[in-house]
Protein backbone atom coordinates (compact mmCIF):
# COMPACT_ATOMS: atom_id res chain seq x y z
CA UNK A 1 0.00 0.00 0.00
CA UNK A 2 2.87 2.57 0.60
CA UNK A 3 4.57 1.67 -2.46
CA UNK A 4 1.11 2.56 -4.32
CA UNK A 5 1.16 5.75 -2.59
CA UNK A 6 4.44 6.85 -3.43
CA UNK A 7 3.65 5.46 -7.09
CA UNK A 8 1.31 7.22 -7.26
CA UNK A 9 2.38 11.27 -5.85
CA UNK A 10 5.07 10.15 -8.46
CA UNK A 11 2.95 10.23 -11.41
CA UNK A 12 1.00 13.47 -9.49
CA UNK A 13 4.42 15.33 -8.97
CA UNK A 14 5.96 14.36 -12.46
CA UNK A 15 2.90 15.99 -14.10
CA UNK A 16 2.95 18.90 -12.07
CA UNK A 17 6.51 19.11 -13.24
CA UNK A 18 5.91 18.58 -17.09
CA UNK A 19 3.20 21.23 -17.45
CA UNK A 20 5.23 24.08 -14.99
CA UNK A 21 8.64 23.06 -18.24
CA UNK A 22 5.91 24.13 -20.47
CA UNK A 23 4.72 27.10 -18.93
CA UNK A 24 8.08 27.99 -18.36
CA UNK A 25 10.03 27.34 -22.05
CA UNK A 26 6.69 28.29 -24.52
CA UNK A 27 7.68 32.08 -24.37
CA UNK A 28 11.81 31.79 -24.00
CA UNK A 29 14.07 32.86 -26.86
CA UNK A 30 16.80 29.87 -26.55
CA UNK A 31 19.40 32.09 -28.15
CA UNK A 32 18.94 35.05 -25.54
CA UNK A 33 19.28 31.82 -22.43
CA UNK A 34 22.78 30.92 -24.48
CA UNK A 35 24.06 34.63 -25.05
CA UNK A 36 23.19 34.72 -21.16
CA UNK A 37 25.10 31.22 -20.40
CA UNK A 38 28.18 32.96 -22.70
CA UNK A 39 28.04 35.95 -20.70
CA UNK A 40 28.17 34.08 -17.44
CA UNK A 41 31.13 34.72 -15.42
CA UNK A 42 32.04 31.37 -13.67
CA UNK A 43 34.39 31.83 -10.83
CA UNK A 44 31.36 32.18 -8.66
CA UNK A 45 30.00 28.48 -9.22
CA UNK A 46 32.84 27.03 -7.06
CA UNK A 47 32.35 29.52 -4.19
CA UNK A 48 28.89 29.00 -4.36
CA UNK A 49 29.53 24.65 -4.03
CA UNK A 50 31.55 25.24 -1.69
CA UNK A 51 28.98 27.25 0.19
CA UNK A 52 26.20 25.20 -0.50
CA UNK A 53 28.60 22.11 1.45
CA UNK A 54 29.26 23.94 4.10
CA UNK A 55 25.11 24.38 4.58
CA UNK A 56 24.83 20.73 4.53
CA UNK A 57 27.70 20.67 7.23
CA UNK A 58 26.08 22.60 9.28
CA UNK A 59 23.13 20.71 9.29
CA UNK A 60 25.02 17.87 10.42
CA UNK A 61 26.01 19.73 13.26
CA UNK A 62 22.96 20.63 14.43
CA UNK A 63 21.29 17.32 13.45
CA UNK A 64 24.30 16.36 16.32
CA UNK A 65 22.73 19.06 19.17
CA UNK A 66 18.92 17.47 18.34
CA UNK A 67 20.48 13.52 18.49
CA UNK A 68 22.03 14.30 21.86
CA UNK A 69 19.73 13.17 24.52
CA UNK A 70 19.96 9.95 22.46
CA UNK A 71 24.04 9.63 21.96
CA UNK A 72 26.80 11.77 21.24
CA UNK A 73 27.06 10.84 17.99
CA UNK A 74 29.98 11.51 15.63
CA UNK A 75 30.51 14.18 12.84
CA UNK A 76 32.18 11.99 10.74
CA UNK A 77 28.87 9.74 10.58
CA UNK A 78 26.75 12.83 10.68
CA UNK A 79 27.56 14.42 7.42
CA UNK A 80 27.62 11.89 5.36
CA UNK A 81 24.61 10.52 6.09
CA UNK A 82 23.40 14.20 5.63
CA UNK A 83 25.03 14.32 2.00
CA UNK A 84 23.85 10.85 1.20
CA UNK A 85 19.90 11.65 2.55
CA UNK A 86 19.96 15.05 0.43
CA UNK A 87 21.13 13.37 -2.86
CA UNK A 88 18.20 10.79 -2.53
CA UNK A 89 15.67 13.54 -2.08
CA UNK A 90 17.17 14.57 -5.13
CA UNK A 91 16.32 10.82 -6.92
CA UNK A 92 13.56 9.61 -5.18
CA UNK A 93 9.98 10.24 -4.84
CA UNK A 94 7.83 11.37 -2.04
CA UNK A 95 10.86 12.66 -0.21
CA UNK A 96 12.04 9.51 0.98
CA UNK A 97 15.30 11.14 1.54
CA UNK A 98 14.34 12.38 4.93
CA UNK A 99 13.53 8.29 5.89
CA UNK A 100 16.98 7.53 3.80
CA UNK A 101 18.92 10.18 6.36
CA UNK A 102 17.55 8.49 9.32
CA UNK A 103 17.91 4.92 8.59
CA UNK A 104 22.08 5.38 7.08
CA UNK A 105 22.91 6.83 10.50
CA UNK A 106 20.88 4.64 12.81
CA UNK A 107 23.13 1.95 10.58
CA UNK A 108 26.21 3.67 11.30
CA UNK A 109 25.28 4.66 14.84
CA UNK A 110 23.34 1.22 16.06
CA UNK A 111 20.55 3.72 17.05
CA UNK A 112 16.88 2.95 16.51
CA UNK A 113 15.54 4.46 13.18
CA UNK A 114 12.64 5.94 14.07
CA UNK A 115 14.07 7.48 17.10
CA UNK A 116 16.25 9.21 14.50
CA UNK A 117 13.39 10.03 12.48
CA UNK A 118 11.57 11.60 14.82
CA UNK A 119 14.90 14.17 15.22
CA UNK A 120 14.38 14.78 11.69
CA UNK A 121 11.23 16.01 12.58
CA UNK A 122 12.41 18.52 14.80
CA UNK A 123 14.76 19.28 12.46
CA UNK A 124 12.49 20.37 9.85
CA UNK A 125 10.65 22.40 12.64
CA UNK A 126 13.71 24.30 13.10
CA UNK A 127 14.19 25.15 9.74
CA UNK A 128 10.32 26.70 9.45
CA UNK A 129 10.74 28.74 12.17
CA UNK A 130 14.47 29.55 10.17
CA UNK A 131 12.50 30.20 6.92
CA UNK A 132 9.38 31.76 8.87
CA UNK A 133 12.02 34.58 10.88
CA UNK A 134 13.69 35.19 6.86
CA UNK A 135 10.44 35.68 5.29
CA UNK A 136 9.30 38.58 7.88
CA UNK A 137 12.73 40.17 7.18
CA UNK A 138 12.34 39.77 3.79
CA UNK A 139 8.35 41.06 3.73
CA UNK A 140 8.97 44.09 5.67
CA UNK A 141 13.02 45.12 4.12
CA UNK A 142 12.51 44.04 0.22
CA UNK A 143 12.36 46.79 -1.86
CA UNK A 144 10.79 46.22 -5.47
CA UNK A 145 11.30 48.37 -8.46
CA UNK A 146 9.19 50.76 -9.64
CA UNK A 147 5.71 50.28 -11.15
CA UNK A 148 5.58 46.79 -8.18
CA UNK A 149 3.78 49.02 -5.15
CA UNK A 150 0.97 46.76 -5.00
CA UNK A 151 3.12 43.42 -4.85
CA UNK A 152 4.90 45.75 -2.48
CA UNK A 153 2.02 46.19 -0.43
CA UNK A 154 1.05 42.40 -0.77
CA UNK A 155 4.50 41.46 0.63
CA UNK A 156 3.76 43.87 3.53
CA UNK A 157 0.70 42.21 4.13
CA UNK A 158 2.24 38.33 3.83
CA UNK A 159 4.08 39.73 6.60
CA UNK A 160 2.21 40.12 8.84
CA UNK A 161 0.01 37.45 8.49
CA UNK A 162 3.38 35.16 8.45
CA UNK A 163 4.42 36.57 11.55
CA UNK A 164 1.44 36.30 13.37
CA UNK A 165 1.68 32.38 11.90
CA UNK A 166 5.52 32.65 13.34
CA UNK A 167 3.80 33.37 16.83
CA UNK A 168 1.14 30.75 16.49
CA UNK A 169 2.69 27.99 16.38
CA UNK A 170 5.49 29.10 18.55
CA UNK A 171 2.99 29.52 21.25
CA UNK A 172 1.07 26.31 20.43
CA UNK A 173 4.08 24.02 20.35
CA UNK A 174 4.95 25.64 24.14
CA UNK A 175 1.32 24.94 25.66
CA UNK A 176 1.58 20.97 23.86
CA UNK A 177 4.36 20.32 25.33
CA UNK A 178 3.79 21.88 28.35
CA UNK A 179 -0.40 21.17 29.06
CA UNK A 180 -0.70 18.22 26.49
CA UNK A 181 -3.55 16.52 27.94
CA UNK A 182 -5.24 20.59 28.08
CA UNK A 183 -4.08 21.59 24.76
CA UNK A 184 -5.30 18.30 22.99
CA UNK A 185 -8.74 18.07 24.54
CA UNK A 186 -9.07 22.48 23.51
CA UNK A 187 -8.30 20.63 19.62
CA UNK A 188 -10.65 18.33 19.92
CA UNK A 189 -13.13 20.89 21.06
CA UNK A 190 -12.40 22.82 18.06
CA UNK A 191 -12.75 20.13 15.52
CA UNK A 192 -15.85 18.78 16.50
CA UNK A 193 -17.81 20.10 13.76
CA UNK A 194 -15.11 18.31 11.31
CA UNK A 195 -15.90 15.01 10.32
CA UNK A 196 -14.30 12.58 13.12
CA UNK A 197 -11.96 11.21 11.04
CA UNK A 198 -10.04 14.04 11.12
CA UNK A 199 -9.62 14.02 14.84
CA UNK A 200 -9.16 10.75 14.79
CA UNK A 201 -6.01 10.86 13.46
CA UNK A 202 -4.67 14.53 14.06
CA UNK A 203 -5.25 14.07 18.51
CA UNK A 204 -2.94 10.63 18.46
CA UNK A 205 -0.24 12.00 15.86
CA UNK A 206 0.17 15.21 18.10
CA UNK A 207 -0.19 13.00 21.15
CA UNK A 208 2.91 10.25 19.94
CA UNK A 209 4.77 13.74 18.11
CA UNK A 210 4.96 15.70 21.49
CA UNK A 211 5.83 13.04 23.40
CA UNK A 212 8.52 11.79 21.51
CA UNK A 213 10.08 14.99 21.37
CA UNK A 214 13.36 15.31 23.67
CA UNK A 215 15.43 18.12 23.29
CA UNK A 216 18.14 19.50 25.76
CA UNK A 217 17.52 21.96 28.36
CA UNK A 218 20.64 23.13 28.54
CA UNK A 219 21.42 26.92 27.51
CA UNK A 220 24.60 26.51 25.69
CA UNK A 221 23.07 23.51 23.26
CA UNK A 222 19.75 25.26 22.58
CA UNK A 223 21.77 28.25 21.65
CA UNK A 224 23.80 26.02 19.50
CA UNK A 225 20.72 24.85 17.63
CA UNK A 226 19.69 28.36 17.01
CA UNK A 227 23.04 29.73 15.91
CA UNK A 228 23.46 26.84 13.64
CA UNK A 229 20.16 27.12 12.07
CA UNK A 230 21.28 30.74 11.33
CA UNK A 231 24.08 29.73 9.58
CA UNK A 232 22.72 26.88 7.83
CA UNK A 233 20.28 29.46 5.88
CA UNK A 234 22.83 32.11 5.71
CA UNK A 235 25.35 30.00 3.77
CA UNK A 236 22.16 28.63 1.73
CA UNK A 237 21.20 32.14 0.59
CA UNK A 238 24.77 33.22 -0.04
CA UNK A 239 25.38 31.17 -3.42
CA UNK A 240 21.81 32.92 -4.34
CA UNK A 241 23.38 36.04 -4.17
CA UNK A 242 26.96 34.49 -5.91
CA UNK A 243 24.51 33.30 -9.30
CA UNK A 244 23.18 36.30 -9.51
CA UNK A 245 26.24 38.03 -9.74
CA UNK A 246 27.71 35.76 -11.92
CA UNK A 247 25.21 36.91 -14.65
CA UNK A 248 25.96 40.52 -13.84
CA UNK A 249 22.45 41.17 -11.83
CA UNK A 250 23.16 43.29 -8.93
CA UNK A 251 20.30 43.12 -6.14
CA UNK A 252 20.25 43.86 -2.78
CA UNK A 253 20.99 40.56 -0.60
CA UNK A 254 17.04 40.86 0.63
CA UNK A 255 16.33 40.50 -3.04
CA UNK A 256 18.24 36.83 -2.57
CA UNK A 257 16.63 36.14 0.68
CA UNK A 258 12.90 36.29 -1.23
CA UNK A 259 14.24 34.03 -4.08
CA UNK A 260 15.30 31.47 -0.98
CA UNK A 261 11.94 31.70 0.23
CA UNK A 262 10.31 31.54 -2.86
CA UNK A 263 12.17 28.08 -3.12
CA UNK A 264 11.44 26.62 0.15
CA UNK A 265 7.70 26.74 -0.62
CA UNK A 266 8.38 25.69 -4.42
CA UNK A 267 9.79 22.68 -3.03
CA UNK A 268 7.09 21.60 -0.59
CA UNK A 269 4.63 20.98 -4.26
CA UNK A 270 4.67 17.52 -5.24
CA UNK A 271 7.00 17.24 -7.94
CA UNK A 272 8.94 15.10 -10.05
CA UNK A 273 12.13 13.72 -8.21
CA UNK A 274 14.75 16.69 -7.88
CA UNK A 275 11.76 19.49 -7.54
CA UNK A 276 12.32 20.03 -11.74
CA UNK A 277 9.78 22.65 -12.91
CA UNK A 278 9.08 23.79 -9.32
CA UNK A 279 12.17 24.65 -8.63
CA UNK A 280 12.78 26.93 -11.91
CA UNK A 281 9.40 28.26 -11.51
CA UNK A 282 9.66 29.98 -8.02
CA UNK A 283 12.99 30.96 -8.61
CA UNK A 284 12.48 32.83 -12.22
CA UNK A 285 8.93 34.09 -11.14
CA UNK A 286 11.11 35.63 -8.21
CA UNK A 287 13.12 37.53 -10.29
CA UNK A 288 10.49 38.83 -12.72
CA UNK A 289 9.15 40.58 -9.79
CA UNK A 290 12.65 42.45 -9.85
CA UNK A 291 12.22 43.47 -13.75
CA UNK A 292 15.19 40.77 -14.06
CA UNK A 293 14.74 39.60 -18.32
CA UNK A 294 12.62 36.20 -18.36
CA UNK A 295 15.49 34.45 -20.35
CA UNK A 296 18.15 35.76 -17.82
CA UNK A 297 15.77 34.50 -15.03
CA UNK A 298 15.49 30.85 -16.30
CA UNK A 299 19.14 31.01 -16.87
CA UNK A 300 19.14 32.12 -13.10
CA UNK A 301 17.45 28.73 -12.17
CA UNK A 302 18.77 26.27 -14.17
CA UNK A 303 22.61 27.20 -12.51
CA UNK A 304 21.50 27.43 -9.04
CA UNK A 305 19.26 23.80 -9.68
CA UNK A 306 22.00 22.33 -10.62
CA UNK A 307 24.37 23.47 -8.23
CA UNK A 308 21.86 22.04 -5.42
CA UNK A 309 21.43 18.87 -7.56
CA UNK A 310 24.71 17.62 -9.16
CA UNK A 311 27.33 18.19 -6.67
CA UNK A 312 25.49 16.37 -3.51
CA UNK A 313 24.68 13.78 -6.30
CA UNK A 314 28.10 12.98 -6.61
CA UNK A 315 29.03 13.12 -2.85
CA UNK A 316 26.20 11.00 -1.60
CA UNK A 317 27.05 8.08 -4.15
CA UNK A 318 30.67 8.30 -3.25
CA UNK A 319 29.73 7.87 0.30
CA UNK A 320 27.37 5.05 -0.45
CA UNK A 321 30.57 3.67 -2.72
CA UNK A 322 32.98 4.01 0.60
CA UNK A 323 30.47 2.14 3.06
CA UNK A 324 29.80 -0.52 0.31
CA UNK A 325 26.12 0.15 0.03
CA UNK A 326 23.33 0.52 -2.62
CA UNK A 327 21.10 3.54 -2.95
CA UNK A 328 17.95 0.81 -4.32
CA UNK A 329 18.91 -1.17 -0.75
CA UNK A 330 18.83 1.99 1.09
CA UNK A 331 16.24 2.95 -0.76
CA UNK A 332 14.11 -0.40 0.37
CA UNK A 333 14.99 -0.68 3.59
CA UNK A 334 14.29 3.15 4.04
CA UNK A 335 10.52 2.68 2.40
CA UNK A 336 9.86 -0.43 5.06
CA UNK A 337 10.55 2.13 7.74
CA UNK A 338 8.41 4.74 6.52
CA UNK A 339 5.53 2.91 5.55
Amino acid sequence: MARKNIDKRLWIGIGISAVLLVLLFRQIDGRQVLAAFRSMDYRYLVPSVLLTFVSYYCRAIRWRYLLLPQKATSLANLFPATIVGYMANNLLPARLGEFVRAYVLAEKEKLDSSSVFATLVLDRLFDGFTVLLILVVTFFTVQLPPGMEQVQEGLKLGGYITLALYVGVIAFLVLLKRRTHWTLDLLGSLLRPFPARIAEKIIPLLGSFIAGIRMSARPTELAALFVSSLVIWSTAIWPVDLVLKSFGISLPVTASMLIMVFLVFAVMVPASPGYVGTYHAACVYGLLAFNVQREMALSVALVMHGINFFPVILAGFYYLWRDNMSLRNVEEQSAKHSG
